[in-house]
Order: C-alpha cells, then sequence, then structure tokens
C-alpha cells in the first residue's frame, strides 16, 4: 500500500462511524453468504441407518431414506418423525440453528398450540321504565335498578339533573294537557359514568287526570359498556391478563366458559345470554384458524408470509440476493462507465462530442419500459435484471471519469509516457485512472445502496426478481395486500432501512477520507 493510500485508510479508520457501518455491512453479507448453515430447512447432519448423509452440502433423493422410489427432494421432518427414523435409536439428524428455509412452506398443524379462541363478552343494552309522580318520587318501575342510586323513595331529582323541558313535560301529563314526545341525555349525579338517555312518549288527554307518569331509561355512551376479549390458547389459560369481568364470575361460571372454548375449538357453538354479577351479556366466540399471513409466534419471530414462508428466513436470504445483486450491479456499470468516460476524456474532440451526443440519446430511453419489454419476452431472472440495470445505470459515473480525464490528459506524466512511446491503452489503464479514482471510490458506497434500494422497488411493482426468490420488495408487496399483517412491512423495512443507513454512513467515511476538509469545533 502506498503512503498515500495508507493515509486514506487510517482516515477512513478514524471516521469511527463510517468505519464500524464497513465492519457491520461485511459481517452481514458474510452471514448471509452462510445462510444455508444458519437457516435451512435441510438438515446439516444426517444418520440414518449405520450410513452418514450431509444433506445441506449434497442432494440425496427421497428414496433413501423412505424407499418410495421417489427422485425428489426428501422431507427432512417428516423423516424425523417417521416410525422408521425412529425403531433405530443410533439414527440423528441435525438441523441448523433456525431449521426454516426460505422456500419451506410451513404446514399448519405445527402451529395448532399457536390457536386461539376468542370468548367476546358484549354487555346488553340496559333499559327500565319508572312511574313518577309530581315530585319525581317513584311509585314503581321495571328493569330500573341499575339507573336508580340511593334512595329513590326520596326523589329523582337528587339523582338526575333534569332539564326544564322534562319537568314541564312531566306537569303537563299530570295536568291532563297534551303533550308531545320528550327526551334528553343526561349524566347520573351520584355516578358520573352512567350516562342514560331519558323519554316520555307523546301524551293524549283522558277523562281523569293521570296520578303518575311513566318515563324510560336508556344507557347510552361509555356507560353502555364495551366487549370484552378473552383469549383462550388449547390449554384454556388466558393468554393476557384477566379483565374485571372474569374476576366477576363464580368459579363454575368459569369453568363453564372454560367448556365451551374446548368445544369451540372443534365445530361453531352457539351460547346463549349469561348474567355476570347482576349484568346481562351477550356471548360469542370466534375460532382464530391458523391461517397465511400468521403472526410472529415462537419458532417463528418474524411471522409468516402469505405464503407460509417464514419471513425472517426470506429476510435473510434476500439480504444476500440484495447485496450480490448491488455489489455486481456497482461492479458491472462502474467498469463500463469507467471505459467510456476514459476514452472519452483522453481522446476528447470528434470522439468525445459524438458519444456525449450518443449517451444522451441513451439516457432519454426509459428504463422501466425495457424491463418490461425484455422480461415480457425473455422472462424475469436475475441475469436479466441484472443486465437490464447495468446498461443504463453506467452513464453517472462516466460523467466523473471524463472530467478528470479531460483535467489529467494534458498533465506532465502524461506527456511524458507519450513521448516514451506508450500505448493509449497502457496511458489511460496505467497512469491516469489510478490518478482518477477518487470520484469512483467515493461513489461506490452511495452507488451500492442506490442498487440495493432501487431491486426492492422493481420487486415492490412487480418488476424485479421472479417468485419465488427470497426479496425484501416482494415483502412489502404482500404487505400492501395485507395491511393488517404489520411483521410484514415492519421487518422488511427494518432491514432495508438499516443495509441503506450503513451504505450511507460508510459512504461519508469514504469521502471524508478522501476528501478531508479541517472542521473547527467551538465549545
Amino acid at each position: 500500500m502506498n503512503p498515500l493510500a495508507r493515509k486514506r485508510w487510517n482516515r477512513f479508520r478514524r471516521h469511527r462511524r463510517g468505519f464500524i457501518s464497513l465492519c457491520l455491512l461485511g459481517g452481514m453479507y458474510a452471514i448471509s453468504l452462510g445462510a444455508e448453515l444458519i437457516c435451512n430447512d435441510q438438515p446439516l447432519y444426517v444418520r440414518f441407518e449405520g450410513r452418514h448423509y450431509f444433506p445441506v452440502f449434497c442432494f440425496y433423493p427421497d428414496d433413501v431414506f423412505t424407499g418410495s422410489g421417489r427422485q425428489t427432494r426428501p422431507d427432512y421432518k417428516a423423516i424425523r418423525d417417521s416410525e422408521r427414523f425412529a425403531a433405530d435409536p443410533a439414527n440423528r439428524i441435525l438441523f441448523p440453528p433456525f431449521p426454516h428455509g426460505p422456500y419451506e412452506i410451513i404446514k399448519p398443524e405445527t402451529l395448532r398450540r399457536e390457536e386461539r379462541v376468542d370468548l367476546v363478552l358484549t354487555p346488553a343494552l340496559r333499559v327500565g321504565n319508572v312511574n313518577i309522580d309530581g315530585a319525581f318520587r317513584v311509585v314503581r318501575s321495571q328493569q330500573a335498578e341499575p339507573f336508580l342510586r340511593g334512595d329513590a323513595t326520596v326523589s329523582l331529582l337528587e339523582q338526575w339533573p333534569f332539564p326544564p323541558e322534562l319537568r314541564s313535560a312531566v306537569e303537563q301529563r299530570l295536568a291532563n294537557r297534551a303533550a308531545p314526545s320528550t327526551r334528553a341525555v343526561l349524566t347520573n349525579r351520584l355516578d358520573e359514568t352512567l350516562v342514560a338517555e331519558v323519554s316520555f312518549s307523546s301524551f293524549a288527554p283522558r277523562r281523569e287526570p293521570p296520578r303518575d307518569v311513566r318515563m324510560t331509561f336508556r344507557e347510552i355512551g361509555s356507560s353502555a359498556g364495551k366487549p370484552v376479549k378473552l383469549s383462550f390458547p388449547r390449554d384454556l389459560e388466558l393468554v393476557d391478563e384477566p379483565p374485571p369481568v372474569w374476576f366477576a364470575m363464580e368459579e363454575a361460571q368459569r369453568q363453564q366458559f372454560r367448556d365451551l372454548v374446548a368445544r369451540a375449538f372443534e365445530l361453531p357453538v352457539l351460547s346463549d345470554p349469561v348474567t355476570i354479577a347482576g349484568a346481562e351479556y351477550a356471548v360469542m366466540l370466534r375460532k382464530n384458524d391458523v391461517q397465511w399471513p400468521f403472526r410472529p409466534v415462537p419458532g417463528h419471530w418474524l411471522g409468516i408470509d402469505n405464503a407460509g414462508r417464514d419471513v425472517l428466513a426470506r429476510i435473510l436470504y434476500g439480504l444476500r440476493t440484495s447485496m450480490t445483486f448491488g455489489l455486481l450491479l456497482v461492479a458491472f456499470s462502474m467498469g463500463f462507465g469507467v471505459l467510456m468516460g476514459a476514452i472519452q476524456g483522453y481522446y476528447g474532440g470528434r470522439v468525445d462530442l459524438v458519444a456525449q451526443r450518443l449517451i444522451e440519446i441513451w439516457s432519454t430511453i426509459p428504463f422501466l419500459y425495457v424491463m418490461i419489454l425484455l422480461g415480457s419476452m425473455y422472462g424475469r431472472s436475475f441475469s436479466l435484471l441484472l443486465f437490464c440495470y447495468g446498461i443504463f445505470n453506467w452513464i453517472g459515473i462516466s460523467y466523473y471519469v471524463r472530467a478528470e480525464f479531460l483535467r489529467l490528459r494534458n498533465m506532465p506524466f502524461v506527456d511524458a509516457a507519450r513521448c516514451l512511446g506508450i500505448r493509449p491503452a497502457a496511458i489511460m489503464f496505467r497512469h491516469i485512472l489510478p490518478n482518477a479514482l477518487t470520484p469512483i471510490i467515493t461513489f461506490f458506497p452511495f452507488s451500492l445502496v442506490g442498487a440495493i434500494g432501487s431491486l426492492a422497488v422493481l420487486d415492490y411493482l412487480g418488476f424485479g426478481l421472479p417468485p419465488p426468490t427470497p426479496s425484501w420488495g416482494e415483502l412489502l408487496q404482500q404487505a400492501q395486500q395485507f395491511r393488517w399483517a404489520w411483521w410484514l412491512i415492519a421487518y422488511p423495512s427494518l432491514a432495508l432501512f438499516v443495509v441503506i443507513l450503513l451504505g450511507v454512513f460508510m459512504g461519508e467515511g469514504v469521502r471524508d477520507a478522501y476528501d478531508p476538509k479541517p472542521r473547527m469545533k467551538m465549545e
């Protein structure tokens, strides 16, 4: 390493944020390259009937383990649970730490323990009638006990703030005068959580004045109560902290609900309304079957996508796909861009003029339309996407290289090389290019994160890698279809954010290493 390169490397290492980002990003990519040893449904090692197998490195047909005659890929988890495998205690099977692959379809039977039955208790709407006299004392009542607080024989005026229109309605009826229906919403003075609609029906004069007036209470607002949900797994133990209504039940009633839930796991169950602590509740049992996509559960820490595949495995393998695509694309784009920029900058004149006009024409061609056209003709593939993106992505770097070559081609060391008879190709790539590497290396991290983000966008739009290739953009596309599945947008977005953030920090470190600027700190 020459002294200038060593100085730049030391400056980059002193840029802690950029250097740590480089280490983290490199470590993440290295882990993704060995994803088969970490996250895979293929075992690392199998000992079966005295023989040793390494499925993660070699393919063995199903006939080897089952004798079925099929040459297809075996289901090693089914083999592990088979009677033939369990018959020999010496048989062994070793899976990676996370035994799920990116293409494996999870069997719903393995998630039976995660099924839930929701017991929903909805408080019934309470309605009561009371007959009152002119002093608003209760003469008789019908199901109105929930609306009466304190001593109702004294006067309801101490409990409810009757407005003038309601008092006038009572006076008109007791005076045997015609009166329209009247209603108002009141809040109990003794219990502010009790809100009710008080109403009087229309009244027509009678032969004799009435001795009392009938008034109706209807519970409304928050006092009517919200539905209470109790979630039960198959072991019939509540998932969350029990609500107060659970403690208000008697033990026999709790056991009755557990029996209903146990039957609801097997077939639909209907239940009659129940009374708990004097309040009537409507009962509904709702079973949450295992369906895709499925929420994060133990064993599938980041959830399952809409095809029944583990999201953690898809994200890990998607990291390898994204990083590999980004590195190959940047290498191809920068290689071709450097070549075109070097030719333009070194020769100049008509070569530069003609090349610039051709590049301007080429840059106006819409990339997305070309991708759609070629994809419809040849199908979607990794190599086709890399090629289509690469033939458009080199234009930007060629401008910077061209400018550097135009600046350096008239330097004394270039004239000296020409005088020595060195070929133009050698002058361009052995003498000028090493002095023009600053924009190439500086823009490399930013081009990398741009390529990764572009791949995610193309996969999200449906023009990227073919399914079922693991891809972050494809997971985000699923999140648009299943907006309630928060894990499909949270974890792929987090992975994309972390990778792009590390790439930007690394790019800042490289830029500062190649173009140091004095900084002052005032305290």
